[in-house]
């Protein structure tokens, strides 16, 4: 059974800092499929669309019929553990720093036998389930877990390497003004955050919630105006060396298109607060969390990007609103290939319109802030890359899939 983290000690601040070190990230192009998959916390396999063969690893033609008609389809990702080693040496610069280290082959009941990392409360001959995930290169592995789920089984090492688990980590929520950057702060506070630090612009200014959000357990309020870079870059030389993980809650949602908006006013202040606050934010806290990506038990572990859904897909009604998502959406991209030197993910969680007073004009159904902060500590907790969180976004994803041209056009009608 695994035995429960500990809550790390203050670090010695003459001790060096370890530098972050990947697990070899190179994948052929069809590989990448897997990578797709576990970036949303799927479990696909190819399977063969002649003679509906489950081929593992991924292939450019079926060994059993040879057929190129190999696409990656959701499959059943339960089997039993056939047998299992220890590796408690090796030539990689990586796991050597990481020994002793489980791996395993399981058969899965879809067909094909797997070699996999394993969970520590796992056994030879168990029932499992396995996950695909992404390591600190980016890239899918599989890793095999219990059939059910533990005790504890969360503070397993070689599971916290492959997730964000806010669990003893130091958060800081960049907008505490807002009703999302509040509820993200009360489900981190309860996911056992060790802190969180809340930013809010004009401290002397009140703001609704901030009595509430003062009363709960592990929260900081600092100073932090993502439109000004002093302000960020005061905050960033403060509290840089101890955030863990960065969740940018700062918003600014305006409805109208390009042509009945009179003038670039707004559209400036669009991308002063989205853009322009999340460059500031990455040049600012980027260096360090990229340079604390091995720091132990609290290391660096992810950049969280909250962006809407119509960043995939512009909503006229939202039209500027959508083109300053989608900018934001580019940015993350370029953030996400920054900082996989450190092994710092950045997460991306996509979400339609809010239960808040900008989206009062949309019909249901809407996503309670509460929902959102409690799927961003799960996507964490899980170490997914892409995540899209309500029945709009979820839909958006799939008709985005099928149809990208027909849903433009019913967004546009």
């Amino acid at each position: 059974m695994t035995e429960p983290l500990s809550r790390p000690q203050r670090k010695d601040p003459l001790k060096k800092t370890r530098i972050p070190l990947l697990p070899q990230g190179t994948r052929s192009r069809t590989a990448l499929g897997l990578t797709a998959a576990a970036a949303e916390g799927r479990f696909q396999l190819q399977v063969c669309g002649d003679c509906a063969a489950v081929v593992y690893p991924p292939r450019d033609a079926c060994p059993r019929c040879l057929s190129a008609n190999l696409p990656f389809r959701d499959v059943d990702n339960v089997g039993t553990l056939l047998a299992e080693t220890t590796i408690r040496t090796s030539t990689d610069v990586y796991f050597r720093e990481r020994m002793p280290w489980r791996i395993g082959t399981v058969l899965l009941d879809a067909g094909p036998a797997i070699v996999a990392h394993l969970h520590g409360d796992l056994r030879e001959g168990e029932r499992t389930r396995l996950e695909l995930k992404l390591d600190k290169s980016g890239q899918a592995i599989v890793i095999a877990l219990p059939a059910k789920d533990t005790p504890n089984m969360a503070d397993d090492p070689q599971w916290r390497e492959l997730t964000c688990d806010p669990k003893y980590r130091r958060v800081l929520v960049t907008d505490g003004r807002t009703a999302v950057g509040q509820a993200m702060a009360e489900a981190l506070s309860h996911a056992g955050a060790s802190i969180v630090f809340v930013g809010v612009a004009d401290l002397w200014k009140p703001f609704p919630g901030e009595e509430r959000l003062r009363k709960l357990e592990r929260v900081e309020i600092v100073a932090l105006d993502l439109t000004d870079t002093i302000s960020v870059n005061e905050c960033a030389g403060e509290f840089a060396p101890r955030v863990d993980i960065l969740i940018n809650t700062t918003e600014h949602v305006r409805t109208g298109g390009i042509i009945e908006r009179k003038g670039l006013t707004v559209a400036r202040e669009e991308l002063e607060v989205r853009y322009l606050g999340l460059m500031r934010l990455a040049q600012a806290f980027g260096p360090m969390l990229r340079a604390r990506g091995a720091d132990g038990i609290n290391s660096a572990a992810a950049f969280v990007n909250l962006v809407s859904v119509f960043a995939l897909t512009n909503w006229p009604a939202y039209g500027a609103f959508s083109a300053t998502e989608a900018a934001c959406l580019s940015a993350a991209q370029s953030l996400r290939a920054e900082l996989r030197p450190g092994g710092v993910k950045v997460v991306n969680v996509f979400f339609g319109p809010l239960e808040t007073e900008w989206y009062q004009a949309v019909p249901p159904p809407k996503l309670a802030p509460s929902t959102l902060g409690r799927s961003v500590v799960q996507a964490l907790r899980q170490g997914l890359e892409d995540v899209f969180v309500g029945d709009i976004a979820e839909d958006i994803r799939a008709r985005l899939a099928v149809n990208p041209k027909a849903l433009e056009r019913e967004l546009g009608s």
